[in-house]
């Protein structure tokens, strides 16, 4: 039973990963390391493909040998929360919220430039 709910969830997340991909606002990176733990427990094929993805694999191989982003994947990341926060801005009249938007955005854009760079040799 834990093997097919945590298949579930991975499905879930690598979809909501996916729709992150053409969404702004909704992180693609985070629900697809979220899917690449829940298919280690659901699905041996789902995480062997998943790690052996042309770009999605390499994103999660850095992230489990280093907690290393890659610095275009940084600059993504933070062009797309900028991008997002614009969005966000021009939906939004609420002061509150938008304050909130973007101290969270800030600090994940921090969080993100913080992490190191993969060693590529």
């Amino acid at each position: 039973m834990r093997r097919i709910i945590a298949l579930i969830f991975a499905y879930f997340f690598l979809l909501l990963g996916i729709i992150g991909m053409f969404l702004p606002g909704l992180p693609t990176v985070p629900f697809l390391l979220l899917t690449a733990w829940f298919s280690s427990k659901g699905s041996e094929r789902l995480h062997n493909w998943l790690y052996s993805h042309p770009s999605i694999g390499k994103i999660l191989r850095n992230w489990k040998e280093y907690r290393a982003i890659s610095r275009k994947s940084k600059v993504l990341a933070v062009l797309m929360l900028i991008f997002s926060l614009a969005v966000i801005y021009k939906s939004y009249s609420n002061k509150v919220a938008l304050l909130c938007f973007t101290i969270l955005f800030a600090f994940i854009g921090f969080y993100l430039i913080s992490r190191p760079e993969p060693n590529i040799n």
